[in-house]
């Protein structure tokens, strides 16, 4: 599959080829020994706890991007009629071809091209009072990684780093979308890391990897040392570096 013309005039920042790679391949380290999860355990946890505090009803749900398969289950347990897809068979940038009570996104619309269009096509997909939590990536994700890689690339630099979101901007494209209702807060997850390779792994595991229409050079071993240096020159006292995860929470009602 190729990336689609763009009909919308709509900038091309993210390649939809890349991403639906990206996210077959951390499907694919998700089956290995011991894979990370944390993120997406963290935004499973939270859909579950806002569904379950607003009593929300048994119904039919959209659940996108199920990275690590948890929740699927933890819905159905509780009642609902989940159907389960993954960027790679569903298009959040198309109109929905049904309605649902609800539309669960983990960890996708941070890499949308039309954000706004995207917003919109969700609002019409729910039903009459129907609900959509969404998760993703906000503002101040991976400090310690934009730095390291700032140091690989020296003077020359390149994007690396994906544009990130922030709670105004989200908030304001939620009210152009027209929901009745909507929330949008967040909250910061960090990790530690005694060694680069270990985050970088982390990323992958979790199909957190870039995915820039316009890809940067590929690292070469010098630049790969230099990024190594320019993280190891981050380590607190410990010997370890906090990397910072921001996670938007967007919920609406149609």
């Amino acid at each position: 599959m190729t990336d689609r013309p763009n009909q919308r005039s709509v900038p091309r920042i993210f390649s939809h080829t890349r991403r639906q790679a990206r996210f077959l391949r951390a499907l694919g380290r998700q089956q290995s020994s011991d894979p990370a999860t944390f993120v997406f355990d963290d935004m499973v946890e939270d859909i579950v706890e806002r569904l379950d505090f607003t009593r929300a009803d048994p119904g039919s749900a959209l659940l996108m991007g199920d990275m690590t398969g948890q929740l699927a289950p933890a819905l159905r347990s509780r009642g609902f009629d989940v159907e389960s897809v993954g960027p790679h068979d569903f298009d959040e940038e198309q109109p929905y071809p049904r309605t649902y009570r609800y539309v669960l996104s983990l960890g996708l619309l941070d890499t949308l091209n039309d954000l706004p269009g995207a917003l919109m096509h969700v609002r019409h997909a729910l039903e009459p009072g129907g609900m959509m939590i969404a998760q993703c990536l906000g503002a101040g994700t991976l400090p310690a990684m934009r730095e390291a890689v700032q140091v690989a690339d020296g003077e020359r630099t390149h994007a690396r780093i994906h544009p990130q979101i922030d709670r105004p901007a989200a908030s304001g494209l939620m009210s152009r979308a027209g929901f009745t209702k909507q929330v949008v807060d967040s909250r910061t997850l960090r990790a530690r890391y005694g060694d680069f390779n270990r985050l970088v792994a982390d990323l992958r595991d979790q199909g957190l990897g870039g995915i820039l229409a316009d890809a940067p050079p590929a690292f070469t071993r010098s630049s790969w040392a230099r990024a190594q240096a320019g993280f190891e020159s981050l380590k607190e006292p410990d010997g370890k570096v906090s990397e910072t995860f921001e996670i938007l929470s967007l919920t609406g009602w149609s």
